[in-house]
């Protein structure tokens, strides 16, 4: 089996009686995480419920939380005595958080939980367990995890993050990442051998997130009009959202399309990136910036231009490891993704100085600490002052 990185902070708080909460995008890995942490568990009085099957929702649902125990006690749990409750996808079961309070604060018994989406998690399942969970949010892998799935030796891979371009380091691995790019980081899509595979996983995890998770959350019976709000929103990744637009063309108001964008974020398809606010400019554009999670679904949804599908990788690499915004002003002066409030990025897909040139001279009077161009092909002359985007994990 393969280990992801966030695996060692869950082993961590297995330890902890706080429940552990992982969530994230269906299908990119939670369950795997689950059955692993699980089966860490030393203590023999513990079980495993997977929610999306009828006889565990039929047990949540029982008329009381006595009958709920008695039907775990049932299935060999033993609440006299410490033990370790493994429930899979409890968005699925309303009241599921409401059942985990109460056995949580009579008997101590610790909870370890996945969830589809952050609406819920942050939301219901916050309100009835304020201070007894930490979340753990788990994204697609990436591209030193792809690489580890694809068993290609990462030992010194480290050393090349966020450096400037090595044609060594280059060669090595600049056809895993052409394939990290086009069909992004799904672990069955990673392992799946040839394209067409890769490509109806992709499809069937695009339709399972609709009909599953968003209906089941938003109370949303239209399936077109989610599809239609995918395909527009993926020939826009990357720019500002224009929702009066966007609500013209499916024939609803502004109005609902924020809260079908909302709903799509809360559920880890998409991604929103705010504006990157300084004081000494008070001419910043309030409108967000969207983005896919995963590179493998933006592909699959429009006809979206190579140079936006490149910077939609970046944004979802340095998502996973900092804090990222954009900057822009009215006059459209822009840069690509501000990290973490003081490195300023622009991304291009051939590099060449004048790229760092110009955003060094729009960086410089937000006083940023460090300027980088990132690319994903070499210079034709031989132009080395840039990160590649392999070097982003």
């Amino acid at each position: 089996m393969f280990t992801r990185k966030l695996y060692p902070k869950l082993i961590n708080h297995l330890e902890k009686k706080q429940v552990t909460v992982i969530t994230g995008l269906r299908r990119v890995g939670k369950s795997t995480a689950l059955k692993y942490l699980i089966n860490e568990v030393k203590n023999p009085n513990k079980i495993y419920l997977d929610l999306e099957r009828i006889e565990n929702q039929n047990l949540f649902q029982q008329n009381s939380y006595k009958d709920i125990e008695r039907a775990l006690e049932s299935l060999g749990f033993d609440f006299s005595q410490a033990g370790v409750i493994a429930i899979d996808e409890i968005q699925m079961v309303k009241n599921s958080s409401s059942v985990i309070k109460a056995l949580y604060d009579e008997y101590g018994t610790k909870f370890i939980v996945t969830g589809s989406s952050s609406f819920y998690i942050k939301n219901h399942f916050s309100e009835s367990l304020a201070g007894r969970k930490r979340i753990f949010e788990m994204n697609p892998l990436d591209f030193e995890e792809f690489l580890v799935f694809k068993n290609v030796e990462t030992k010194h891979l480290s050393k090349e993050k966020m450096k400037t371009f090595l044609p060594t380091y280059y060669d090595l691995y600049k056809t895993y990442y052409e394939e990290y790019i086009k069909f992004g980081g799904f672990p069955e899509v990673v392992l799946s051998e040839n394209s067409e595979d890769k490509t109806e996983y992709l499809k069937d995890i695009l339709n399972s997130h609709i009909e599953l998770d968003v209906k089941l959350l938003g109370d949303i019976s239209a399936s077109d009009i989610l599809y239609r709000l995918i395909f527009l929103l993926a020939n826009r990744v990357g720019s500002k959202m224009d929702f009066t637009k966007i609500g013209s063309l499916l024939g609803i108001n502004r109005n609902k399309v924020k809260d079908y964008i909302l709903l799509l974020e809360h559920t880890y398809l998409i991604k929103t990136i705010k504006p990157f606010v300084k004081g000494i400019d008070k001419e910043i554009t309030k409108q967000p910036k969207i983005y896919f999670i995963d590179n493998g679904l933006l592909q699959i949804c429009g006809q979206t231009s190579s140079g936006a599908i490149f910077e939609n990788t970046i944004a979802n690499q340095l998502s996973i490891i900092g804090d990222v915004n954009y900057y822009e002003k009215s006059s459209g002066t822009e840069i690509d993704f501000i990290f973490n409030k003081e490195i300023a990025f622009e991304v291009k897909e051939t590099p060449s100085d004048f790229y760092l040139k110009t955003l060094q001279r729009r960086a410089k009077p937000l006083e940023m600490k460090e300027t980088h161009l990132i690319s994903r092909n070499p210079s034709p002359s031989n132009y080395k002052e840039f990160i590649w985007g392999g070097n982003i994990f």
